[in-house]
Order: structure tokens, then sequence, then C-alpha cells
């Protein structure tokens, strides 16, 4: 799972998944008159509460996460796996307001009909605050340009070593050789342009016909690279957080190489941070 591909919509999810564990703990019965030291439940200790709102809504928000956490979709049914924890949340948000408008359920139906004075408690009330931002967060983290950026940024690049000097740092880092690709002549491996170095051809091999240099960027969201062959099947996706080399430019597209070695062309080139 690459932490990098998470963005600041699901660090609300995972916040408002601590704050809904959290508030598990707590009473979900506030009863009039009741003494400080009367033990009222909490959610560990209702089936109900338990399975609809706290395991339901934490099981959404690690499914929501573990999924845009992937390079590729898992998908289950046919469905993705994100799909499937945003149903969950919503779910959870549902079944919590339902619990604070009849926080007793059917008991208030038994004997004179009276709730005793029973109230939701403070549990009940923070996990309906906890379920709503999950689910919020999880709906409009695809439609929200501030939530879809990326929750870790692209590491600074390093310091620029003298000339003749070793890059530091590993291939999907500025700076750092290509697979096949070898030092030469204590030649600098790229040239700093207010960012990332780039990497140099040797002396001995021949110039593109354009003016094109490759150069390293990082995107702002996870995006899909397709096929040099014009196929609209992505064979990859590139993750907000990391460097990637763009090594050939057509139109408005750019042929860009994954760290593995795959190339393919990055459709959508706009908001890219270049290095």
């Amino acid at each position: 799972m690459n932490i990098r591909s998470l963005t600041r919509g699901d660090g609300v999810v995972i916040g408002a998944a601590v704050l809904l564990f959290i508030a598990s703990f707590l009473d979900i019965y506030s009863i009039d008159g009741a003494p400080d030291s009367y033990d009222l439940p909490n959610a560990w200790e209702s089936g109900p509460v338990l399975m609809g709102v706290v395991l339901a809504g934490i099981i959404g928000a690690a499914l929501i996460v573990v999924s845009r956490g992937r390079p590729q979709p898992l998908k289950v049914a046919g469905l993705d796996l994100g799909q499937f924890g945003i149903a969950f949340t919503v779910f959870a948000a549902w079944t919590a307001l339902g619990n604070i408008f009849d926080p007793v359920g059917g008991v208030d139906n038994v004997g004179n009909g009276s709730d005793n004075g029973v109230d939701a408690g403070s549990g009940l009330i923070l996990s309906l605050v906890a379920t709503l931002v999950l689910a919020g967060a999880a709906i409009a983290t695809p439609l929200v340009p501030a939530l879809k950026a990326a929750l870790v940024g692209a590491p600074r690049p390093a310091a620029p070593q003298p000339y003749g000097g070793q890059p530091q740092g590993g291939y999907g880092y500025p700076g750092a050789p290509q697979p096949g690709q070898q030092p030469y002549g204590g030649q600098p491996q790229g040239a700093p342009f207010g960012g990332p170095s780039q990497q140099q051809p040797a002396p001995s091999q021949q110039q593109p016909a354009s003016d094109f240099s490759p150069f390293w960027f990082a995107v702002p969201v996870a995006r899909p690279l397709f096929g040099e062959d014009g196929s609209q099947t992505p064979i990859a996706e590139l993750a907000p957080g990391t460097w990637y080399l763009a090594v050939e430019q057509r139109g408005a597209t750019l042929v860009a190489q994954t760290q593995d070695g795959r190339r393919g062309v990055l459709q959508d080139t706009s908001g890219i941070q270049r290095g």
C-alpha cells in the first residue's frame, strides 16, 4: 500500500474512524437523575450499536483507505472495494441517526410506553457526528478538488551534487539513474532548474529531433497511464507523492516511465508538479 497515494479526504476518513472508535467507549444512554456512579453501557455492550454503527463505520473506513492506497483497484463481485466502503459508512451514519431518535429501541413500547427519561448519551451523539463526517468525506473526496489533493506531498529533492558526484536516492526520485543507464565520464547526472535533477543523455547518444528534454514530474492526484498503442485500458496508475520521468511529449500528452520501467501515455497533464 502506497501511503503517498492517499488524499486529504482519506485523512478525514481516517480521523473520523478514530473518533468513532473513541465514541464507542462512552455511554450510549443518558438517564435523568441517575447518579454519577451508575454504570451505563457503552457501544461494546450493545450488539445493535456495535455492529450497525461502530464496526460498520470502521470497516467502511478501512475498505476506502485500502482501496485508494492500492496501485490498481481491488474489485469484489465486480464492484470496487472502495464502493463497498462508502456503502458501509452511509449505513453506519443512517443507523446512528436512528439510535439518536430512539435510543432505547423497542423497550419504550413495553409496559406503559414510557422510556423512563432515557435519552441518547454522549457515545451515541459522538458516534453520529463521526459517522456523518466519515460518510460525507467518503462521498465528497472524488468530487471536491481540495479533498482530492495528496495527503502526503512529494519528498523534496536532495541538494544538488557537486560536479562528478554520485546521485543519492533510488529510482523514482530525481537525480537517480534509470534502469539500464549508467553514469558516464564523471559528468553530473542532471542540470537543476529550480527543483529535481534531469537525466542527461550520454554524449554518444543521438539527440531527439525536437527540443523536448526529459524531466521529472509528480501528479496532484492518482491518474491512469495508458498504453502507447492507443488502447484505453490503463497499464498503470501514477500516484501522488512519487516522481516519474517524462521521456517524450506527444501534443498535449506525455509519455511517462514508471518505477518498474513500464512506459505509457499520461493523457491528463493538468496540474502536474514539474521537477
